[in-house]
């Protein structure tokens, strides 16, 4: 297993109001997507990784996020070997973000 930095939703939230602001991968199904969102996170599904990874920019942070971190971990791993050096893992997912950073946002 890669190790992958992994994040507190508190540390995201930090990291995107800083000036250089992470890519924020949700690979969440569209389902779960249309529940609860981090604004302005990119969406690509876990299974559609391989097919869409010149849709990232590789040079720039990228935080990998799902409900509670295990696709994630899977996905950021898959993109560091394929080249995505600053790669972290949402540590808790979804889930954490809510509890932690708005919790008005819908569970599930």
């Amino acid at each position: 297993m890669t190790q992958i930095t992994q994040v507190s939703a508190r540390e995201l939230a930090e990291m995107m109001s800083g000036p250089e602001p992470p890519c924020v991968l949700d690979v969440r199904e569209d389902w779960e997507r249309a529940l609860a969102s981090i604004p302005g996170s990119i969406h690509i599904p876990l299974q559609q990784i391989p097919l869409r990874l010149k849709e990232l920019d590789v040079s720039k942070t990228i935080i990998a996020m799902c409900k509670a971190g295990g696709r994630s971990q899977m996905a950021a791993e898959y993109l560091h070997a394929h080249g995505c050096q600053r790669m972290g893992n949402l540590s808790g997912g979804i889930d954490a973000w809510a509890r932690e950073v708005d919790p008005q946002m819908t569970t599930y």
